[in-house]
């Protein structure tokens, strides 16, 4: 049984996730202990314990810790299950859980399974500290198409925090094998477009958003298209994301409303993100970089990327993936600056049997 560290590193729920992850795709038993052992309530909070389900549910797997602030887990899995699944992040506790972490945790095993799958998720759809669905949407799901995942999503109602009641689906193809990326140099800004969106909220709310980035970004010589989006939720929020195409990439920036914050500061966020990124030569942004690691650990061959920065987050789950599986992964850089991450998984068809 592979025993991992929730403590390490980053010490937060994504090493739980690709933990999860890698165990119902290699059916190697896990042991993760200390999880979120240093946050503010430790141990498996409803995201997390859906997280542990939904692998349950496609895997078979025997679980032993699976409840509420549990903070040690094992996962003993058995055959991936292809098949229509259905998980709501509030179904143990009420939450805006993002329904995002949920697919992260599931999306690589059903890659892998035989035949093609459907999943459903209901939480939290654009919540802090996850992906927004728009950033899977439009960033995510379209880089990992390069390496021959067939994934698609659509969102049928929005979930902001608190009340998230979000809905989500997904169309997931399997795959024989992944290809390599090769990502080093991101070539010229093709196209700027974002939305700005309200739900429950007077329109004009997203007017001002819209209106705030066309100032800040014409001014650095930038031209966005910025959409209007009308929410559907149970809940109230604001949300403004920017898409970056490039020749060779996408880039996503997203920033969410609160209460106390203005219209104008919102947009500043997701703006700020944005031109500081495109200052650097990294092809790629923080939360992407950490997100395909796993995936290209899985590539038949040499991939290798630039970063606008090397994250904890994705330094952790480099950590993660070594102890699954003896790939070569290099990291030039430091924490908090640019770098290059090369990985060398050749033969990894041979090492493994999915």
């Amino acid at each position: 049984m592979i025993r991992i560290d929730g403590n390490y590193g980053e010490g937060g729920g994504q090493i739980l996730r690709t933990a999860l992850s890698l165990s119902a795709l290699l059916k190697k038993e896990v042991e993760i202990y200390n999880i979120r052992k240093k946050r503010k309530i430790p141990g498996l909070q409803p995201q997390h314990l859906t997280c542990v389900q939904a692998c349950q549910e496609i895997t078979q797997a025997f679980v032993e810790g699976a409840k509420l602030q549990s903070i040690n887990l094992k996962f003993l899995p058995k055959k991936i299950l292809e098949g229509d699944f259905n998980f709501n992040v509030a179904r143990e506790k009420g939450s805006a859980g993002s329904v995002s972490l949920v697919l992260q945790s599931i999306l690589l095993p059903l890659i892998f399974a035989e035949k093609p799958s459907t999943v459903n998720i209901q939480g939290g759809t654009h919540v802090p500290w996850s992906p927004p669905f728009t950033y899977l949407k439009e960033v995510f799901l379209p880089t990992i198409k390069k390496i021959g995942c067939e994934v698609d999503g659509e969102i049928k109602r929005w979930g902001f925090y608190p009340k998230g009641a979000g809905e989500v689906s997904f169309f997931i193809a399997p795959v024989e094998k992944i290809s390599p990326l090769n990502l080093v140099e991101r070539g010229k800004l093709l196209n700027l477009s974002g939305i700005s969106a309200v739900a429950n909220l007077p329109l004009s709310i997203a007017e001002r958003q819209k209106n705030q980035a066309t100032i800040i970004l014409k001014g650095k010589g930038f031209f966005p298209q910025i959409q209007i989006v009308d929410a559907p939720s149970v809940g109230k929020g604001t949300f403004f994301f920017l898409l970056a195409q490039f020749e060779n990439s996408l880039a996503g920036f997203c920033s969410l409303g609160e209460i106390g914050k203005s219209a104008e500061k919102v947009t500043e966020e997701g703006c700020d993100q944005f031109l500081e990124f495109i200052k650097s030569k990294g092809v790629l942004e923080p939360h992407l970089a950490d997100q395909l690691i796993p995936y290209l650990a899985l590539a038949d061959g040499k991939s290798i990327f630039t970063v606008s920065r090397i994250s904890q987050h994705l330094l952790t789950n480099i950590w993660v993936v070594r102890q699954f599986l003896q790939v070569k992964i290099e990291v030039e850089g430091k924490e908090r600056e640019e770098g290059k991450i090369s990985i060398d998984s050749t033969g990894i068809s041979d090492q493994i049997k999915i």
